[in-house]
């Protein structure tokens, strides 16, 4: 099952990485990362590489295996690189503002909405309707800009709402002109 979790993860320059029992911390310039490992792989640091072994070869140690590799493999690109995700709001009258540490939208509700940032994740817009989000932590990203789409998800008649940039919304035709006999 996992191919990937023989590969070694090299950690950059610039990166500190300690691994504890059944934890591990990466610190870099975006920020600092911790991760418990699941049981059943051990993780090793040596010479600024990682190194992950599994126990036997069943469908659970190979499934965590990988599991494991892709965690830390995120960590490490996430302190050294960080991750983001851009989304477009389409609609008019839609726009996106930032009010702090949290984002003001108005999304065509009869009231603007407040989304609060959490700690670890800035936003930035872009001519009202793009809005980049920016983080160390992958699954946190993703969370935050799931939640953000979910406030207006883009509708299939008109593609009005909330998209990931690189999401295509399948459009639908509408009714059929009316009086046809």
């Amino acid at each position: 099952m996992s191919r990937l979790g023989k590969k070694p993860v090299a950690v950059p320059n610039g990166v500190k990485a300690f691994v504890e029992s059944g934890l591990v911390r990466v610190e870099g310039p975006k920020g600092k990362l911790s991760q418990v490992i699941p049981g059943g792989v051990s993780v090793k640091l040596e010479d600024n590489t990682f190194t992950f072994q599994r126990p036997d070869d069943s469908a659970d140690s190979k499934a965590r295996h990988g599991l494991v590799y892709a965690l830390v493999n995120n960590m490490v690109k996430g302190v050294s690189e960080g991750f983001s995700k851009t989304l477009e709001i389409k609609g008019v009258g839609y726009r996106a503002q930032i009010k702090g540490s949290s984002i003001g939208l108005t999304l065509g509700f009869s009231h603007p909405v407040d989304f609060p940032l959490p700690a670890g994740v800035t936003a930035k817009v872009e001519a009202n309707t793009k809005l980049t989000i920016e983080s160390a932590d992958k699954s946190l990203l993703g969370n935050v800009c799931a939640k953000i789409r979910s406030l207006r998800p883009p509708e299939p008649y008109q593609g009005k709402g909330i998209k990931y940039s690189d999401e295509i919304i399948r459009r639908k035709a509408g009714k059929s002109a009316a009086g046809g006999k």
